[in-house]
C-alpha cells in the first residue's frame, strides 16, 4: 500500500486568521487518525502553496497525495486552476499518485450540516 497524505487545499486570503477553520478540521482529523498524514496548503497569499506542500510530503517518501478541496462549491479556481496544478505535478512527479476530490461544501453530508446549522439560527424548538 502507497504510503499515503491528505492535502487540506484552501483558498488563501490576506489575514492568517482565515485558515483557521483548515486548521481545526486538521487538528481534528489529526487527533481521529493520529497514524494518517494531513497538511494544509493554499492557493494564494498563504504559506505553503499546493506545490511547497507537495514537494515536502515527496521528499519525506509518500507516494500517494490526496487533495480535499476545502471549498463550498466548485468554481473556476477548481475547475481550471487546481487541474492545471495538479497536472504540472504529475509531470513534475510521474512516480507519484494525485487524487482529486470533489470540493467538500459538495458531500450530501456537508449540505445536510450546513442546512442543520441554518436551522439552528431560526428555530426555537
Amino acid at each position: 500500500m502507497p504510503k499515503t497524505a491528505l492535502i487540506l487545499f484552501a483558498h488563501g486570503a490576506r489575514d492568517p486568521d482565515w485558515a483557521d477553520p483548515m486548521r481545526r478540521v486538521r487538528a481534528s482529523l489529526r487527533e481521529q487518525a493520529p497514524a494518517m498524514r494531513v497538511e494544509v496548503a493554499f492557493l494564494e497569499f498563504l504559506q505553503p502553496e499546493l506545490r511547497d506542500c507537495v514537494e515536502s510530503l515527496l521528499s519525506e517518501g509518500f507516494e500517494r497525495i490526496v487533495v480535499l478541496p476545502m471549498f463550498v462549491a466548485r468554481g473556476g479556481h477548481l475547475k481550471r486552476d487546481l487541474p492545471l496544478l495538479l497536472d504540472e505535478l504529475r509531470q513534475r512527479h510521474p512516480q507519484a499518485r494525485f487524487e482529486l476530490a470533489g470540493a467538500i461544501g459538495e458531500a450530501e453530508s456537508i449540505v445536510q450540516a450546513m442546512a442543520k446549522h441554518a436551522l439552528t439560527l431560526v428555530d426555537a424548538s
